[in-house]
């Protein structure tokens, strides 16, 4: 979802507009692939990455009225009925205000890639209903060249040698090690709260988009997210799991890998609540099941499930 430059993360940026952009570059020039990684432009991960900056803000729709809840809040976003729709938001909503009265929150516990911090996590997931709001975290596979994270000489879960670290084995503990720390994020985001409960029994979900970096090698990247998945599943102890992509995005990553149909599917780029529920009744890109689509909705990204 966000978008921002470095050490800037109050930004008003929005995912979609960036799935958009995402989209457009890769039907018009198929994704150029680059080196060792591609992205939009290939960047580095963690909280000093070089992050795309935003354009204007094309998500708000001329002349429609909203009412959004104020950051912080105890969940609800305020008073009143729940909306009939669900919303997910990160760290482009900080300093600013939330969707009101969601009937489910999904917040992104990341600022945008692998090894960053969502600096307004706590009140998010305030908004969301704390032990019930559902997470997201970012993913990606840089490779040594452009990661201050890389595993060399990691031997756990699996040996990425030092003097060979250009492998699948240390791009399946570069995922591991990404999400571990996604995890121990959002731990800390819970007792910043005074949530005893354990951030594994809600949802989470794993955000596959070409926005990231990831490398020209689909098996290197099949890798990561396996070492994603395995940390939260065995490690952390999550039962319910999925990916947010595009079909698009997912078929660039991993060309239309079908190692993860176990797992649901959250499409993005529905656009309109039309375009949500016509992505509802297509085929998920994991080769499973779609459950949620997002579409745009009173100046937020809205999610309907299907």
């Amino acid at each position: 979802m966000p978008v921002s430059v470095p050490h800037s993360p109050f930004l008003p940026a929005r995912r979609f507009a960036r799935l958009l952009l995402a989209t457009a570059i890769a039907l018009g020039t198929a994704v150029a692939l680059t080196g060792t990684a591609f992205a939009v432009t290939p960047e580095r991960d963690g909280d000093n990455a070089v992050i795309s900056p935003p354009g204007t803000d094309v998500n708000q729709v001329p002349g429609e009225v909203s009412t959004q809840g104020k950051p912080g809040g105890g969940g609800t976003g305020g008073g009143g009925p729940k909306a009939s729709r669900g919303y997910d938001i990160s760290y482009p909503q900080c300093g600013g205000a939330f969707p009101s009265n969601p009937a489910f929150g999904i917040v992104g516990v990341n600022g945008g890639r692998v090894f960053s911090v969502n600096p307004c996590l706590s009140g998010q997931v305030a908004w969301g209903g704390g032990v019930v709001a559902e997470l997201y975290a970012n993913t990606g596979n840089p490779g040594p060249a452009l990661s201050s994270h890389w595993p060399s000489g990691q031997t756990s879960p699996r040996v990425c040698d030092a003097a060979n670290p250009d492998t699948a084995d240390c791009a399946y503990d570069y995922g591991w090690n990404a999400a571990q720390h996604s995890f121990q994020t959002a731990q800390a985001a819970y007792q910043s709260l005074g949530i005893t409960a354990n951030p594994a029994a809600t949802r989470w979900w794993l955000d596959v988009e070409t926005s990231n970096s990831w490398r020209d090698d689909s098996s290197l990247n099949v890798a990561a997210l396996a070492g994603a998945v395995d940390y939260l599943r065995t490690t952390a102890g999550v039962t319910r799991l999925g990916f947010y992509s595009t079909q698009l995005q997912w078929n660039t990553i991993t060309a239309g890998s079908g190692a993860f149909s176990a797992y649901p599917s959250w499409v993005a780029g529905g656009g309109t609540l039309k375009g949500a529920q016509q992505l509802c009744a297509r085929t998920a890109f994991t080769g499973g099941t779609t459950v949620l689509a997002q579409y745009f909705a009173s100046g937020f990204d809205a999610d309907l499930p299907c």
